[in-house]
């Protein structure tokens, strides 16, 4: 996208999200930093979203609750079931020149066409690789089903904002729109920098200066690739090579994953702060999962002057130079992760060389400027409209 500084004055929005604020992840802070950033330069948002009665973050803007249910097994996840009468009256009222919608649910399927039948520009995000998921719980023979479902929706739309470069060929390659752009993700270097580092800190929850800590953060869900994590550390102590394993987040696999990473510290859910003192005080993240389509992880690690071992797919990919800033792997390969992970055990010096590199390379990556893009794709597109 064109670093760009639109008139948003005026300009109405109401985007559609599956998850805005009752479950802190990735995806959703990005959506709030985009409402942020929008209102800031005069255009008016509101988000219409499933809501719960104690959030762990106050949403950013008007947040309309959808009415949704709780997914069994994941009850921490609402799937919005529709747009309500009370809902339409809303979006009837506040009459908006764009609809962006976040997520492939039903709430976002009618939102995308009370748009079309209006005539108003319809934008989607694609936060996640849904069709992923099946394999991780049994059911990779409906990978192909998840695609033709997505496909309908997505097919329909103006345009599809997709995290990362690497992302837009694999959309394009599915069929699942011809128009397709990059919307990135900025990361709060005050708060992700190699300064964090606190070894005090990594003492404290029974860590030793040394051997080398290999990191992990994000949902333990086990569609981030937990299992790969675990049989490759488990190659790493067949080898003798001395590490220590440090694990940041919260999520319904912790058990599993604990029974998985013997002598693993957990640090449990951070945010701010906290957070970024822990990634800056590991020796490298290891990020194995394939169904990012962005990698914010990685890019806070790299900010954090921490190299990545992350797996070679869509996310990491776009952000991690191999053999500079860190290393890609083939998702199936744990031998190579083994390799690139006992690399940095072995030779600290290496690390620190790609972890500079790795900070260096996140400068780039600054959240008004992705964001304002965003406001000149809506323009763009009321533009087009109109000429039409």
């Amino acid at each position: 996208m064109a670093d760009t500084r639109p008139d948003l004055a005026g300009l109405r929005v109401a985007l559609f999200s599956g998850n805005y604020n009752y479950v802190r992840d990735g995806a959703n802070k990005a959506q709030n930093r985009l409402v942020g950033t929008l209102m800031e330069h005069g255009a008016d948002m509101r988000v219409y979203s499933p809501t719960i009665a104690n959030p762990p973050f106050p949403p950013t803007g008007p947040l309309v609750s959808l009415p949704s249910f709780a997914i069994p097994g994941r009850s921490e996840y609402h799937i919005p079931i529709g747009l309500s009468a009370k809902v339409r009256a809303d979006l009837e009222k506040f009459d908006p020149h764009v609809i962006h919608i976040s997520s492939p649910d039903r709430a976002a399927r009618q939102a995308a066409a009370w748009g079309r039948k209006r005539g108003k520009p319809v934008v989607c995000t694609i936060h996640t690789r849904f069709e992923t998921y099946p394999r991780y719980y049994g059911f990779g023979f409906a990978e192909g089903l998840v695609e033709a479902w997505l496909r309908k929706l997505y097919r329909r739309c103006d345009i599809l904002l997709c995290p990362s470069p690497t992302m837009i060929g694999v959309l394009k390659e599915q069929g699942m729109n011809d128009r397709v752009e990059v919307w990135s993700r900025g990361v709060e270097k005050q708060i992700f920098n190699p300064g964090a580092r606190d070894l005090e800190w990594r003492r404290s929850i029974g860590l030793a200066d040394e051997p080398p800590v290999i990191g992990f953060l994000g949902r333990l869900v086990l569609e981030k690739g937990l299992s790969v994590f675990a049989e490759t550390l488990a190659e790493l102590r067949k080898r003798g090579v001395p590490h220590q394993v440090m694990v940041v987040g919260e999520g319904p696999a912790k058990s599993w994953f604990a029974d998985h990473t013997p002598g693993a510290a957990f640090a449990g859910f951070l945010a701010g702060e906290d957070l970024g003192r822990t990634v800056a005080s590991m020796d490298m993240l290891f990020n194995p999962s394939v169904t990012e389509t962005f990698g914010n992880v990685t890019l806070e690690a790299m900010a954090a002057g921490v190299p990545v071992v992350a797996a070679k797919a869509t996310g990491s990919s776009g952000l991690v130079d191999d053999g500079r800033t860190g290393r890609l792997v083939d998702p199936t390969d744990i031998a190579g992760f083994a390799d690139a992970l006992a690399a940095y055990c072995e030779d600290p010096a290496l690390g620190k060389a790609h972890g500079a590199a790795a900070a260096e390379a996140s400068s780039a990556y600054d959240w008004e400027r992705i964001n304002l893009a965003v406001g000149a794709i809506y323009r763009q597109l009321l533009a087009e409209r109109a000429a039409a």
